[in-house]
């Protein structure tokens, strides 16, 4: 590792002694956590800052918003609340990442079998409740299945989650939905594997109808009664549907379903509609913070939570009676419960286990229908493809995952940067062969589609005459970066007796949305596992090979690949940075100013996105910012939707909105008016979440001081993985980097995806001939 920076002008840079040991702790150092998202501050009201409210749900890995620009402005202040004009953000910290405006946490992690102190695990039930309910529980999912087909006979209008929970009241009102699910004979396993049928084409998303003037003003003529901001009417119909001011003026916390509005501020709204009836333990104030706690793990990662973890942030929310509370949510359809048992199932079905015997400790968990009806779909999706194949096909031999291919339909391959070329190899022999192949990436690549465009029709092979992808071959490269719902659609869309490879880098930072496929696929095992064992090359490869077993090591750099830059503030990170990307790298090494990415862990604080790229455009493209704050030169990043930053290079504007060339696109991007400030931000700086997937030629990594608490292993390795060549370590965190590398590892998820593929691989194997 190169003590000498490239600027020759500046005093001589120190390497700091990498290692285990943890840094002595400042107290009032504050990190700016890395969400991926351009602006993800925590709104609250004015009097929160006395009595923050709990951390709605346990901290996953960096709430996973990668790349989403801006969280929603508006938030409702809590009526009575005085000078409380509305949510003010906070640079200091992202939402729920421990900034100096992060919440106390939730007891418990969520992680698997963890729980909060002072919660006790529900009992087990006898072996054959546990049957019973598991036959409740299928039935109970292939009716709402069904009734997600069928059309809704009234309410119409309704679209999405809103539609989905009137058809699920409607038939407990009718009477169909079989009796509530309580924790202690809620089904302990996944469901079997049944015989294969085709589904039916997947049907192109209907754009959602807006609401009407006449619906948006009953909802502001309800928001103003009850003091809260008349601009969340728009928001607060989309959510709610054309009825939005009836079940507000009835239930004023479903205000809950708002984006950016929090329980306290519900509350306020509460108040000033119902008065002194508007308590804690309002059972509609309950039901509605279940669902908004889910959502809000959701944003962490999680596609389900430990009862105890959910009942534990119910009680600090009030709520007097949680696990109560928590029943009649699950009783009203509302959400689901899933018990999974934390010992094999083998253990359970020991020969000589009387059906009322002890099976050991069971892992309960609560989810939302979509998250959970999307992990059973990819599940099954997953197991039709692995067992695809009964004879393996002759492909000539090669490599290891040419023949793993060969012989299955499914199966996973990992490796780091040097790895993606064994893919890209076996697309080109499957090609030679005949076959349709298509290789999909996250960002754009080379030879690759990128995963949305294939899902989207835009890219890729399209679709056959039965809505499947027409190929014979789809390889996922970045596969980490898949989502439950976005990992769902996609291998639905695969056909029968074609073939799925998922390729990444398991170190990597998480999806930006809930779940965590591809580790939920390699801990099931349920496919073969190719591991590549090439290994990056290079000092940069060599390092972060390194960071990847949780070792910060010195690396020899003779060719200044890896050079340190040691600064003692965010003025001088700021300061220094500008002088890397603008002259000394460009200059050391040819490397021109817009080839230089600079990857930051958050986009608040001095040294955050915004201050960096404010400085950067000063210096590399100075102008007015006439079109909405930006000018034709500028480096942006456009999010056409949560989880996607796509890079791109202002052209011009118009009155159709501004023009994008995006990375890799080689078309242009028109980005209306009215979405410029939602979707597009400077990039010049990004985060780590945001650079996922790509690399450039040069990358300038910077560590404020006040990012010391955001830093975890996979963030690092994300962050300095992204170099080809060179690698600029703007570095103020001192000992903690290696602390972070060494014992901070990814936050965990709570997902049910390994469970689900592990019973269905088990079935599997136990009728062979099905």
């Amino acid at each position: 590792m190169s003590t000498d920076r490239p600027d020759a002008s500046a005093a001589d840079p120190t390497i700091p002694t990498p290692g285990p040991a943890a840094p002595s702790p400042d107290p009032a150092a504050s990190g700016p956590a890395d969400t991926g998202s351009p602006e993800a501050e925590p709104t609250a009201p004015a009097d929160e800052a006395a009595a923050p409210e709990p951390d709605p749900v346990p901290a996953a890995a960096d709430s996973g918003e990668a790349g989403e620009p801006e969280a929603e402005p508006d938030a409702v202040p809590a009526a009575g609340d005085s000078g409380n004009a509305g949510p003010t953000p906070d640079d200091s910290g992202e939402a729920g990442d421990g900034g100096p405006g992060a919440e106390p946490p939730v007891s418990g992690r969520g992680g698997v079998g963890e729980s909060p102190a002072g919660s006790e695990t529900p009992a087990v039930s006898e072996a054959a409740a546990e049957l019973a309910a598991q036959k409740v529980e299928r039935e109970r999912i292939a009716r709402r299945k069904a009734e997600r087909q069928a059309p809704v006979e009234a309410g119409g209008k309704l679209s999405g989650k809103a539609a989905d929970l009137l058809a699920a009241v409607r038939a407990v009102e009718g009477g169909e939905k079989p009796p509530a699910l309580y924790f202690d004979d809620a089904p302990a396993a996944p469901r079997k594997a049944v015989a294969a049928t085709a589904p039916p084409p997947p049907r192109s998303p209907e754009p959602a109808a807006g609401p009407t003037p006449d619906a948006v003003a009953a909802v502001e003529a309800v928001l103003t009664r009850g003091g809260a901001p008349a601009a969340l009417a728009g928001a607060a119909a989309t959510a709610l549907g054309e009825d939005a001011a009836g079940l507000l003026a009835e239930d004023p916390w479903r205000l809950l379903a708002v984006a950016g509005v929090r329980p306290a501020q519900a509350d306020g709204f509460a108040r000033a509609l119902l008065g002194p009836d508007a308590g804690p333990a309002d059972e509609r104030r309950a039901a509605a913070l279940v669902g908004w706690l889910l959502e809000q793990a959701a944003l962490k990662g999680h596609t389900a939570l430990e009862a105890p973890t959910l009942e534990s942030a119910l009680a600090q929310y009030g709520v007097p009676a949680p696990a109560e509370a928590l029943e009649r949510a699950i009783g009203d359809g509302a959400v689901l419960v899933f018990n999974e048992g934390e010992e094999a199932e083998a253990e359970e079905a020991e020969e000589g286990e009387e059906p009322g015997e002890d099976t050991g400790p069971v892992r309960v968990l609560v989810g939302l229908e979509g998250y959970a009806l999307a992990e059973e779909s990819l599940a099954d999706g997953l197991a039709r493809l692995a067992g695809g194949f009964d004879t393996p096909a002759d492909w000539g031999g090669g490599s290891e995952l040419i023949r793993a291919a060969a012989g299955h339909g499914l199966v996973t391959h990992t490796g780091g940067e040097a790895a993606r070329a064994e893919p890209r190899a076996l697309a080109a022999a499957a090609r030679e062969l005949g076959l349709r192949v298509c290789l999909a990436a996250h960002a754009p690549a080379p030879d690759a589609v990128t995963t949305a465009g294939l899902l989207a029709g835009t890219e890729g092979p399209g679709r056959d005459a039965d809505g499947r992808f027409a190929l014979d071959l789809l390889i996922v490269l970045d596969a980490p970066q898949l989502d439950v719902e976005t990992a769902a659609a996609l291998v639905e869309s695969v056909p029968d007796g074609a073939r799925l490879v998922l390729s990444g880098d398991p170190g990597v930072l998480g999806s930006a949305g809930p779940g965590r496929v591809f580790a939920d696929v390699l801990a099931a095992r349920a496919c073969p596992q190719v591991v590549s064992r090439v290994p990056d090359p290079g000092p940069v490869g060599e390092l972060v090979s390194g960071i990847g077993i949780g070792e910060l090591n010195q690396v020899d750099a003779p060719g200044k690949e890896v050079v340190i830059v040691p600064v003692r503030d965010a003025g001088e990170a700021v300061h220094r940075t500008v002088q890397l990307v603008a002259e000394s790298v460009p200059r050391a090494f040819g490397i021109p100013a817009d080839s230089v990415q600079v990857i930051t862990p958050g986009h608040g604080g001095s040294a955050g996105t915004r201050a960096l790229n404010t400085a950067l455009k000063e210096r590399l493209n100075p102008g007015p910012g006439r079109f909405g704050g930006f000018d034709p030169g500028d480096r942006v990043v456009h999010v056409p939707s949560p989880g996607r930053a796509v890079p791109a290079t202002v052209v011009s504007a118009d009155a159709r909105g501004l023009h994008l060339d995006g990375a890799g696109a080689g078309a242009r991007i028109v980005v209306p008016k009215e979405r410029v400030e939602s979707q597009v931000r400077h990039g010049w700086a990004v985060t780590a979440h945001q650079a996922v997937g790509a690399r450039w030629p040069a990358v300038v990594v910077v560590l404020p001081g006040d990012a010391a608490q955001a830093l975890s292993r996979d963030w690092v390795y994300t962050a300095f993985g992204r170099a080809e060549r060179h690698l600029s370590v703007v570095h103020g965190v001192d000992q903690a980097l290696a602390h972070a590398v060494a014992q901070v590892p990814p936050k965990p998820r709570t997902t049910r995806l390994t469970g689900l593929l592990s019973a269905l691989a088990e079935a599997a194997r136990e009728k062979p001939g099905e």
